[in-house]
C-alpha cells in the first residue's frame, strides 16, 4: 500500500523529524510506503497532490493542526499523536493499513486541493498559525496543551535572543550592557568588533523582549484561537511593564484567552456578528485583560516575581545543589515532553532576568544545570550502546551514533528511540545521570549565557572545564545505569528482550 503522513510537534524540531523517519522505515519494514510531509519549525515543502492521489491512506502524527487538511479529503486515515509514531511507528502503520483495508473503495483521489475553501483548510496566502488542544480532553490536558503552545511560539525568540546576547559578551566584554540603540543609531561603524558586539546585544535584547508577550499571546491564542491574539500580547506586554515578568505573562495569556473565547461565544445580532472578531472582542478582551493587568494583579505579581528572584539568587550551598539536581531529573524525565520543556522555560525566563547583569547570578548557574543536563541521556545512552553492544539491537546500536551528535547539540530528544523501547529501564537511568550533572553544575559554579547550542557554545559557558567534567561525571553515571539495568532485566536473545521491551510499551 501507499500511505501519506503528517508530523509536527509542538516546537517544530526533534519529535517532528524523528517521527517522519521512524514511519519511513516501519513501512518500509512492512512492505509499504509511506511519503512524509513534516511541518516542522523550519516550514514545510507540501505533498504532490499526486502522491495524495495515489495514496491508500493518511497518517496523522501531530500534536498541532495539520495545515491544509482539506487535501486529504476522503482518506482513510489514523490520527495519533506524534511520540506514538516514535515509539510504536509499525503499530500506527499496521493500524493505517486496517483502516485503508476497511474503508469503502474510492472512486478516485481526494477532490480537494491546497487553499481550497473547505473546513481545516486554511486560506490562500499561507500556512495557518497551528494549535492543537484535544477536544473533550480532561482540565489538566488542556492546560498542558495551551501552555505547550505558548512555549513552542516562544522558544525561536528565546533561542535568536538569548544566542545574540551571548555573542554579544564573547566580543564585547561584559561592559557591552551600557550600549543603546541610540548609541548605534549616532554612529555605526561597520569595522569596529565592539560596534558589532553592540548591535548584536541590542537586537537580542530586543528579541528577549518579547519573549513574555508572545509566551502570553500563544497561551491565549491557544484557548481562544485568532481572537485571543491581541488581549494576550497586549497583557503580556503590560506584565513586562509592571515587572510581573514570566508569571505575569502566564497569568495574561490565560486572561486573555479566557475573556476572547467568552466574548466569541456570546450570541449577538446578525449584523453586529461581523464585526465581533476584528473589532469588538479585540478591544474589549485587551481593555479587560490589560486594565486588570494594570489595577488589580500587577501590582502582586510583581511582588511575587521579585520574591522568586530574591529567594533564588539567595540560595547557597546544598540548597542550590538541591535545585541543580532537582532540574537535571526534570530535564530527563520525559526527554524533551512537558516537564523537561517546565524546566527549560524556568531557566531560559530566568535568563531573560540576567541578560544586561554583567555578574554571574543564579540563573545563569540555573541555564547552565539545564543545558549540561539535557545533554547526557542522549550522550549516556550512546556511550552505553558502545560499551556494551551486546545489549542493544543493530538498530539501536545505530541509533547510538546518532544519538552522540544530537546530545552534543543539546537535543534531549535523540534518547527517545531507546526510552520507546525500554522505558522502565531507558527513564530512569537518565534521570539519575542528568541529576548528578545538574547538581554538579551547581556545585561547580558553572554560569551560561546561551539558551542552547550544546558544544556550540561551549565558549560562552563559565568555570568551562568544570562544566565539562559535570557533563562527563553525568555521561558515564547514566551509561553505567543504563547498563546496569538493562542487563538486570534482559534474559535469554535480543528477541526475546524486544518482546519484553514491547510490552512495556504497551503498558
Amino acid at each position: 500500500m501507499k500511505f501519506v503522513a503528517i508530523t509536527s510537534c509542538p516546537t517544530g524540531i526533534a519529535h517532528t523529524y524523528m517521527a517522519a523517519e521512524a514511519l519511513e522505515q516501519a513501512g518500509r519494514a512492512a512492505g509499504h510506503e509511506v511519503v512524509v510531509e513534516t511541518q516542522g519549525a523550519a516550514g514545510s515543502a507540501p505533498l504532490d497532490p499526486a502522491v495524495i492521489a495515489a495514496a491508500d491512506g493518511v497518517i496523522y502524527a501531530a500534536d498541532l493542526e495539520v495545515r491544509d487538511k482539506g487535501r486529504f479529503a476522503g482518506l482513510p486515515s489514523v490520527d495519533v499523536g506524534v511520540k506514538k509514531a516514535v515509539a510504536d511507528a509499525p503499530g500506527v502503520v499496521a493500524a493505517a493499513v486496517a483502516a485503508a483495508e476497511s474503508a469503502p473503495a474510492r472512486t478516485g483521489g481526494p477532490a480537494v486541493q491546497p487553499g481550497d475553501d473547505v473546513p481545516g483548510a486554511p486560506v490562500a496566502g499561507g500556512p495557518a498559525l497551528a494549535t492543537k488542544v484535544t477536544a473533550g480532553a480532561g482540565v489538566g490536558t488542556r492546560v498542558r496543551q495551551w501552555l505547550m503552545t505558548g512555549v513552542s511560539y516562544m522558544i525561536p525568540f528565546v533561542a535568536a535572543g538569548g544566542i545574540l546576547i551571548a555573542l554579544s559578551f564573547m566580543l564585547g566584554g561584559y561592559e557591552i550592557v551600557s550600549v543603546t540603540a541610540d548609541d548605534l543609531i549616532a554612529g555605526f561603524d561597520p569595522l569596529s568588533r565592539q560596534d558589532w558586539a553592540g548591535l548584536m546585544f541590542v537586537v537580542g535584547g530586543t528579541a528577549f523582549g518579547f519573549l513574555v508577550p508572545v509566551l502570553a499571546g500563544f497561551i491565549a491564542f491557544g484557548i481562544a484561537d485568532r481572537p485571543g491574539i491581541a488581549p494576550g500580547f497586549v497583557g503580556g506586554s503590560v506584565a513586562v511593564a509592571v515587572g510581573a515578568g514570566f508569571l505575569g505573562g502566564l497569568v495574561a495569556g490565560f486572561l486573555g484567552g479566557f475573556v476572547a473565547l467568552w466574548l466569541a461565544r456570546r450570541k449577538v445580532p446578525n449584523a453586529v456578528r461581523g464585526v465581533m472578531p476584528v473589532v469588538v472582542i479585540p478591544l474589549v478582551a485587551t481593555l479587560v485583560t490589560a486594565g486588570l493587568m494594570l489595577a488589580v494583579l500587577g501590582r502582586p505579581l510583581a511582588w511575587l516575581m521579585d520574591s522568586l528572584t530574591n529567594g533564588l539568587n539567595s540560595l547557597s550551598g546544598s540548597g542550590i545543589v538541591l535545585l541543580g539536581v532537582i532540574l537535571g531529573v526534570m530535564m530527563a524525565a520525559d526527554l524533551g515532553g512537558p516537564i523537561n520543556k517546565v524546566a527549560y522555560t524556568f531557566a531560559t525566563t530566568g535568563l531573560a532576568t540576567a541578560a544586561a547583569s554583567s555578574g554571574s547570578p543564579v540563573e545563569l548557574r540555573v541555564m547552565a544545570a539545564v543545558m549540561a543536563a539535557g545533554m547526557t541521556p542522549p550522550l549516556g545512552i550512546a556511550v552505553a550502546t558502545f560499551v556494551r553492544k551486546r545489549l542493544f539491537t543493530e538498530a539501536e546500536r545505530q541509533n547510538g551514533k546518532a544519538a552522540v551528535l544530537l546530545g552534543s547539540f543539546f537535543i534531549t530528544e535523540g534518547a527517545i528511540p531507546f526510552a520507546a523501547a525500554a522505558p522502565l529501564r531507558i527513564l530512569p537511568a537518565a534521570m539519575i545521570g542528568s541529576g548528578v550533572t545538574g547538581g554538579l553544575v551547581m556545585a561547580f559554579g558553572s554560569t551560561l549565557r546561551a539558551p542552547h547550542g550544546g558544544v556550540v557554545v561551549f565558549g560562552l559557558v563559565g568555570q568551562p572545564l568544570l562544566y565539562l567534567l559535570a557533563i562527563l561525571v553525568g555521561t558515564a553515571v547514566t551509561a553505567a545505569a543504563v547498563i546496569a539495568f538493562k542487563g538486570f532485566h534482559r534474559a535469554g536473545s535480543p528477541a526475546a528482550a524486544e518482546r519484553t521491551d514491547a510490552q512495556a510499551v504497551a503498558a
